[in-house]
């Protein structure tokens, strides 16, 4: 019996899955029966959680840790995830748009978006989840909402900064070739912007989703003025085996997430992997490239061209007409009359409203910081260090591998082919569900939670420097992989003289990102709790996880503005020059 590769098992897991229905010598006709029952499994799933959401609120379900009820948390789960990453595919594009191509809101827009991904989970938890109660009190669509919401929290910001970088690297020569074709916003993002930052994009995508397991457990069950809160899901259902000290549950539950990891993998993700490889830019095409069943049957459909034919290409057609016709009416009034009067009016009272919001909350900020104690306050600026020294030496240790296992995998799509998969696999079992096996271990060897913090910083950070390398790896040109064979580099030459600047954009998004999301793991790695046990260092994650748990609202507040602006004096004194640096010296053009 002849022995399968690796990349032959990969690829034959993946057919399949494919052609599990229909074998590849069927009619035409036969081949779009995958796609029906796909279309049909959605609607099905839209009105199951449709259905479940408009119930009456039940705040604290009752989670069964039988195997059998796996699927259907397996389904509320996936919904949450794909939802929060639509709507943060969305922001992404929008906020990376602006900073990019707006000077001054770009000052403050970056260093916003910074804090925003280091801000803990837990420091959003009690105002998205009130807000939405409130909104909805009567329904469950309440909780579901803020779920979503929080999950997006830990998904956006990543995307965001990968495609505002990718912009601004776009080469001058494609800008100078929108002008000469006076294309309007429009048609460049369509025709340029989004295609050039659709790598960066896919790759972020993963790791976003694989933050959204990461997060899945704080965002799926919580207590809030102690009252706990438990939705359908498994991350509620690998948090209740844990506290339970279920073992048999737990493995179940690791076993459906991995398969789901997998499943999403091989029927989402490598075939975005495919299909983005079209965008790379380059002169020479690629002698290797990503391949994918399930593209492949996509292109062979014979109902999706009609359908785009019928709908897709004409509601496109109308929408670049339409904005077109726009943009040149606007570049075609004086500057004094593009606003116009009534624009004016509309921001006054939006600008003062705005500030009375912003003066009120800054009130009620200062009356709540002004009654933590001192030796609270002490704490909390000692354990600011603390995690300081954690999160910088974690991004050390987790450069030390990624970097090169990246470029490996970037520049090698057999490599990709068979380590991507398990590469997605890893990084979306969420290290939560690892980490009581890790805080027994280091109990018992030493170490204790102090060290083991810093494991499962590692565990939820590295990934996005990982994934932010192979994109960049994936990114470089053809032509210029060959001219260093034509001229025959050396492997450090090679390194220095384009991997290194070929990749730098992608690898200060990667850095940037890591680290707020180091940020963010500390509430999770420096306080945690099983079998009835609070574990804890000092640091200042575990400041603000036992500020949410007890209710201690000035101190979580004094704790997340402590960490707020530790992340902004990095991001003014090391990520905006290394931004800066990206996007002028490393940029690729002629």
């Amino acid at each position: 019996m002849r022995r399968l590769s690796r990349p032959h098992l990969s690829k034959t897991f993946s057919k399949t899955l494919v052609w599990g229905f229909v074998p590849p010598g069927a009619p035409s006709f036969l081949k779009d029966l995958p796609i029906f029952l796909a279309v049909f499994s959605l609607f099905y799933v839209f009105v199951a959680v449709a259905r479940y959401w408009f119930t009456p609120i039940s705040p604290q379900s009752e989670i069964d840790l039988r195997p059998a009820a796996l699927p259907g948390y397996a389904m509320f789960s996936v919904t949450r995830i794909a939802i929060s990453y639509f709507i943060a595919l969305v922001f992404s594009i929008a906020y990376g748009y602006v900073a990019a191509y707006n000077g001054k809101a770009e000052r403050f827009m970056i260093p916003l978006l910074d804090t925003l991904q280091s801000i803990p989970v837990l420091s959003f938890l009690p105002g998205v989840m009130l807000a939405m109660v409130a909104l909805f009190p009567r329904r469950q669509f309440g909780i579901e909402l803020g779920s979503i919401l929080l999950i997006f929290s830990g998904q956006a910001w990543n995307m965001a900064f990968s495609f505002y970088s990718s912009l601004k690297s776009i080469p001058s020569e494609m800008h100078e070739v929108a002008q000469v074709y006076r294309w309007g916003r429009w048609q460049k993002l369509v025709e340029m912007e989004l295609p050039f930052a659709a790598i960066g994009l896919v790759w972020n995508s993963m790791i976003s989703v694989a933050s959204a397991w990461f997060y899945l457990i704080a965002c799926e069950m919580f207590v809030l003025r102690n009252q706990d809160f438990r939705i359908p899901g498994l991350g509620s259902y690998l948090q209740t085996a844990a506290n339970t000290a279920d073992t048999r549950a737990m493995i179940w539950g690791l076993v459906v997430m991995i398969g789901v990891i997998v499943a999403m993998d091989q029927l989402i993700w490598r075939p975005v992997i495919a299909w983005a490889e079209k965008f790379k830019f380059e002169q020479i095409a690629g002698s290797q490239i990503p391949h994918s069943s399930v593209l492949d049957l996509l292109r062979s459909s014979r109902v999706l061209p009609l359908v785009g034919r019928l709908f897709i290409s004409p509601a496109r057609e109308r929408l670049s007409l339409l904005f077109a016709r726009e943009w040149r009416e606007w570049k075609d009034r004086p500057v004094d009359h593009r606003r116009g009067n009534a624009g004016q009016w509309v921001s006054y009272p939006i600008a003062v409203a705005v500030s009375m919001a912003v003066a009120y909350a800054a009130v009620r900020m200062s009356s709540l910081a002004a009654s933590v104690t001192g030796s609270e306050l002490r704490s909390i600026f000692v354990g600011g260090g603390a995690t300081f020294l954690r999160v910088e030496f974690t991004l050390l240790l987790a450069a030390l591998w990624t970097v090169p296992a990246g470029v490996a995998i970037g520049l090698n799509p057999k490599l990709s082919a068979t380590l991507q998969p398990i590469v997605q696999v890893v990084a979306s079992v969420p290290a939560t569900a690892l980490f009581p096996i890790v805080v027994l271990l280091l109990t018992r060897v030493g170490g204790g939670l102090a060290i083991g913090s810093m494991v499962l910083m590692l565990l939820g950070t590295q990934w996005y420097i990982l994934f932010n390398v192979i994109a960049g790896a994936s990114a470089l040109p053809t032509d210029l992989k060959e001219v260093c064979g034509v001229f025959q580099f050396g492997w450090w030459e090679r390194w220095r003289k384009l991997i290194l600047p070929g990749i730098f954009p992608y690898l200060i998004t990667g850095f940037v990102t890591a680290s707020g999301g180091a940020w963010n793991a500390s509430i999770l790695a420096e306080y945690f709790r099983l079998n009835g046990r609070t574990f804890s260092t000092t640091g200042l994650g575990a400041v603000v996880s036992g500020a949410a748990d007890t209710g201690n609202y000035p101190v979580l507040l004094v704790a997340t503005m402590l960490m707020a602006l530790i992340v902004l004096a990095i991001n003014r004194l090391v990520w905006r020059p290394l931004f800066t640096l990206a996007s002028t010296r490393f940029k690729l053009e002629s």
